[in-house]
């Protein structure tokens, strides 16, 4: 089990607490919905889906957490700004948990940014995300609707490996303090199922770097492994619960697991794992700082 030299930060999102050394904290749990492909939104322009479904899901998410310690947020997916304010409208009426908002462009992640904080938002959201193409005017944005937490990712297209997500985090960090980002939260990326090693091994380097809480994205490539699928479902849900694991032992503070529709095999695994982590932990010197740890919860 890895233990940092690094004094890690701990950041409080929304009455979540994400960070600090293993064993102290549990893993956060991030699922997606009306992400592409989610067969419960009817147009994905306008923003139509099936409430009732959508309800459901982030109940059982919130079951999940509530279960095993394991805190939750949601990364609510929307193409428009007019359909991701209102996924943003919904989904804060459903759940308090923490609601990432996430579009495929600055303008749509801004707008709906401004009016998450116009309604009362403010402290539950965060921003999805900085990353390699930030500008001078997103920096303004973000500055201006005076957005306090965001996702910085870590993907460098020059150089994908560990060490060239430490040093694209280096300088998107400056970008983000200069648009008043005062609680970055940094994602390693994973862009195929080799690569889980690199968001992993991301993790441990990005947190001794900065100290500050990190996750990644292990999850979502097993479903677009045609061996996966050619094994079965069960094949596909062990080895999303080994990808996971990989990720936890090597310090991950929150894991973007994919649809919140894998949220009852998921949450299971890393609370599993995150109570073992925590039992070791105390080699270290390092005990649960909150009682909703899964080493309570579920041993």
């Amino acid at each position: 089990m890895i233990h940092f030299g690094t004094e890690q930060r701990i950041f409080e999102v929304g009455g979540v607490r994400i960070g600090g050394q293993p064993g102290e904290l549990p893993t956060v749990l991030v699922g997606s919905i009306f992400h592409e492909g989610h067969r419960i939104v009817k147009d994905r322009r306008l923003g139509v889906f099936d409430r009732r479904r959508a309800e459901r899901l982030i109940n059982i998410q919130d079951e999940m957490s509530e279960k095993t310690g394991n805190p939750c947020m949601l990364d609510v997916v929307g193409e428009t700004i007019e359909a991701l304010i209102k996924y943003v409208d919904f989904v804060s009426e459903v759940t308090s948990a923490p609601i990432l908002i996430n579009g495929p462009n600055v303008d749509v992640r801004v707008a709906a940014s401004r009016y998450a904080i116009e309604v009362g938002l403010q402290d539950r959201i965060i921003y999805n995300s900085i990353n390699y193409t930030l500008s001078c005017g997103e920096i303004k944005s973000i500055r201006e609707i005076g957005l306090k937490t965001a996702i910085i990712q870590g993907f460098n297209p020059r150089d994908p490996r560990p060490r060239g997500m430490v040093s694209i985090l280096r300088r998107l960090l400056e970008g983000a303090g200069e648009a008043g980002v005062e609680k970055p939260l940094l994602l390693t990326p994973v862009l195929d199922v080799p690569s889980i090693g690199f968001g992993a091994r991301g993790v441990s380097l990005v947190k001794e770097e900065f100290g500050i809480p990190t996750g990644t994205v292990p999850v979502g490539v097993i479903g677009r492994w045609r061996r996966a699928v050619e094994l079965g479902e069960d094949a596909k849900r062990i080895f999303r619960a080994g990808a996971v694991a990989l990720a936890q032992a090597m310090g991950a503070d929150f894991i973007i697991y994919g649809s919140v529709a894998k949220a009852r095999s998921i949450f299971p695994v890393c609370a599993m794992i995150d109570a073992i982590i925590a039992y070791t932990a105390r080699d270290f010197g390092i005990k649960p700082i909150t009682r909703r740890h899964p080493l309570y919860t579920i041993l």
